[in-house]
């Protein structure tokens, strides 16, 4: 408000000098005209004083009394002149005053009235922001509440589907409570433990293995009844094949006690409990040694299945224990990561022993194909010679147009319509043979 009352006051007051001004320029303009003629006049009375002065200085003594009543007589008038000048500067002082004040009246009346009129501008915006601003307060008001009644309704609703879920986590905890209770009495019994490892290898085979890769339960000794849970058939030429022998075997009792002395922080009881799975993995690495590996019917080498990699990476950990039995039993001890690698090398044993196969049907293929090339080869060389040929009867029929045409030069050609008529083109052409069936 102070910024916008100075800038009336200062336009105002600019206002004010600018109409000063141009009236003391207009009388500074009368002042000189005044002073202007008086000077014109001045200087002709002197140039006639001067005249009269010529004339009269040969006249004699009464034209110079008549001269110096002249001059006294002018400079009376100079000296009226000067009165009246300095009267009328006076008087123009007097109106610049009174113009000024009257001026200054002016710009006060002038800067009372737009100082009120800014004030009323003032007060007419200042209720009107805070109308305004009592509109937004209720608005945000009203929004703020629905916004935190729909928070509020949200977060309850939340809670209530968090404890909902809370309470099916729990029961769903309770049934996977009861399914492992349910898998430990499962596991209690040797001959379904031995049942799921088998299951897996089963599947893993069926997955990556072609059909009848492998024997099911399958004799690898005639002096002996024992039977191997798995043979793999191995890639090889001839008829008679070795087998890969893989059996699973799955010591729960062992595992369990080490995985109970180590969440105890027993460490006495976790390296006794380890002594002893590693004991049970040796033992059971010799029984398959003794009664799978029988070569030339097996490969020199058996499989010792376990079904989980956890207890894989327990046997891993002991140091030098697989190495020893692939060693000294020729068994390699492999876990559900590694045991699919095997497999897939030896299918690509299937895939290559394939390859050689067919690679004999392959050669016949190929040079029953490069005798129909040479075939093929005779069959072009007599195309290109009649293709020779016709190429030079059509060129030697060009050279014979082109000398009829230089005999008929300077005889004027006639319309198609009329030389096909008078030449009978329609019946040759109707008795000429097409084009395609020559090339048939």
């Amino acid at each position: 408000m102070l910024t916008l009352l100075s800038l009336a006051a200062a336009c105002v007051a600019a206002l004010a000098a600018l109409i000063a001004m141009l009236v003391v320029l207009r009388q500074a303009r009368l002042l000189e005209h005044l002073r202007l003629a008086a000077e014109q006049a001045l200087a002709g009375q002197r140039a006639e004083g001067e005249t009269t002065r010529a004339a009269l200085r040969g006249a004699g003594a009464d034209q110079a009394e008549r001269l110096g009543a002249l001059r006294g007589a002018l400079d009376t008038a100079i000296e009226q002149l000067r009165t009246v000048l300095s009267r009328g500067q006076g008087e123009l002082r007097l109106a610049l005053n009174e113009a000024q004040q009257a001026a200054d009246a002016r710009i006060a009346a002038q800067f009372e009235t737009t100082r009120a009129m800014l004030e009323a501008k003032l007060r007419e915006m200042r209720e009107g922001n805070e109308t305004k601003l009592a509109a937004i307060q209720a608005t945000v008001n009203e929004q703020l509440h629905a916004a935190v009644e729909k928070q509020m309704t949200e977060s309850f609703a939340r809670v209530v589907d968090q404890f909902t879920a809370v309470q099916k986590a729990m029961g769903d905890v309770q049934a996977v409570t009861a399914q492992i209770g349910d898998i430990k009495r499962l596991f209690s019994n040797v001959k379904t433990r031995g049942g799921w490892g088998e299951t897996q290898v089963r599947a893993m085979l069926d997955d990556v293995l072609p059909p009848g890769a492998y024997h099911a339960n399958h004799k690898v000794r005639a002096d002996s009844d024992e039977v191997v849970e798995f043979a793999v058939v191995m890639p090889m030429r001839g008829e008679v094949r070795p087998v890969l022998p893989i059996d699973a075997k799955f010591p729960v009792e062992d595992f369990e006690r080490l995985l109970a002395a180590s969440e105890a922080g027993d460490v006495e009881g976790e390296r006794a409990a380890t002594r002893m799975l590693e004991r049970r993995v040796r033992d059971e690495a010799r029984k398959i040694a003794a009664k799978y590996i029988c070569p030339p019917v097996t490969v020199e080498f058996a499989v010792l299945y376990l079904p989980t990699d956890a207890l894989y990476a327990e046997v891993a950990r002991i140091p030098g224990l697989i190495d020893e039995i692939g060693r000294e039993c020729r068994v390699l001890v492999m876990g559900p990561t590694l045991f699919p690698a095997l497999l897939r090398t030896i299918h690509l044993g299937f895939v290559t022993l394939a390859l050689e196969q067919k690679a004999d049907q392959v050669r016949a293929l190929l040079g029953a194909t490069k005798g129909e090339m040479l075939k093929m080869d005779k069959v072009l060389s007599q195309l290109a010679r009649q293709a020779s040929t016709f190429s030079t009867t059509i060129e030697r029929a060009r050279v014979r147009t082109r000398a009829v045409d230089r005999k008929l030069r300077g005889v004027e050609a006639i319309e198609d319509e009329q030389a096909e008529a008078l030449l009978a083109l329609d019946s040759e052409a109707e008795r000429a043979p097409d084009p395609a069936d020559l090339e048939a």
